[in-house]
């Protein structure tokens, strides 16, 4: 797992130049210094009551992906392309959730608690890049299945570790630079107020609501982004999965098609959640209450995705069932 630490050095590194570099921005360019995040607008035992409960959502996230990565690392059946990618995905879901969840979590204990201008930023920073990082991760993971089931003699050939260490820095790299983009762009607009974000995080469709001056040019990026990182992706999955589908067709066995769509429903699964939270939060067509309506989408997102993705994985598939088996009998034995 060295490839993991490297990426979250990397990634300290990274949150740290840019930390330094919107705190240099933040001087000469806006008048806020603050924001408060309104989150939910609910009766205060009920916040009690939500707080109790995505608590646990968050902390089953944070077991469910790190028992993945735990797996993979100690299980060497499981040191392939495919369980590659996916401890990456755990990764970005684990590092997502930190990111949101406990700001929120806090929000809804002390409503008044402001979050800083410079902490606001970075939190935005830090979201797009693993969402946009996400977005690549599975294409990689649908391009690795589409080469195991439509050419399994080649397999080891075209699906080398280069290959594989090579989109993995890929995915994370695009992911980086267009979250940077997209920050740089927001400190160039100036804010004077107000200082509330209709929202449970610093997303940046709503920090974009309190700009005092224009921001097409930050819409016409946003919009860019996604044709880009959403739809492109996605195309390209769909792609893969209906070569691969062609392919299952064609195999004679019942017990080939069962391991082959095995082996891909749970990847479908997961572009399914989250393509289809995205596509729907940034692209349809906004309703009378688009805030509201987008605080429970993140909200799905932010929660459930991560948490959804380890018990897809483990429970579709046979061969992380069987490393906990095995990680569990050692575990007994010793």
């Amino acid at each position: 797992m060295c490839h993991i630490a490297a990426f979250c050095l990397f990634v300290c590194l990274f949150v740290c130049l840019v930390g330094f570099f919107t705190s240099e921005m933040v001087k000469n360019q806006t008048m806020v210094t603050e924001f408060l995040l309104l989150g939910f607008l609910l009766d205060p035992r009920i916040q009690m009551l939500l707080s109790g409960l995505l608590s646990l959502f968050y902390v089953f996230t944070l077991l469910g992906n790190g028992a993945i990565l735990g797996l993979i690392s100690l299980d060497s059946r499981l040191h392939t392309p495919m369980y590659f990618f996916l401890s990456h995905l755990a990764v970005v879901d684990i590092a997502y959730a930190c990111n949101t969840v406990p700001q929120m979590l806090v929000n809804l204990l002390h409503p008044a608690k402001p979050i800083s201008f410079a902490g606001c930023m970075m939190q935005t920073f830090l979201c797009l890049t693993f969402g946009h990082s996400e977005c690549l991760l599975l294409v990689a993971m649908s391009y690795d299945r589409y080469v195991a089931i439509c050419h399994p003699l080649r397999y080891s050939i075209i699906v080398t570790w280069r290959v594989c260490i090579t989109l993995a820095i890929t995915s994370w790299t695009c992911g980086f630079l267009l979250a940077l983009v997209h920050v740089v762009l927001i400190l160039r607009l100036p804010f004077c107020g107000p200082h509330e974000i209709n929202h449970f995080f610093c997303e940046i469709l709503s920090v974009l609501r309190l700009a005092c001056a224009d921001t097409w040019l930050n819409q016409v990026v946003i919009f860019a982004a996604c044709v880009f990182f959403l739809v492109g992706p996605l195309c390209l999955v769909l792609v893969s999965y209906s070569c691969i589908l062609v392919a299952i067709l064609r195999i004679q066995s019942g017990e080939g098609h069962r391991k082959a769509f095995s082996t891909c429903f749970s990847h479908l699964c997961v572009v399914g959640l989250f393509f289809g939270s995205a596509i729907v939060m940034y692209m349809a067509p906004k309703s009378r209450h688009p805030e509201e309506q987008q605080k429970i989408l993140f909200l799905f997102y932010s929660f459930f995705n991560p948490m959804l993705n380890p018990l897809i994985y483990s429970l579709r598939n046979i061969e992380v069932k069987g490393a906990l088996r095995r990680a569990l009998c050692k575990e007994s034995h010793s």
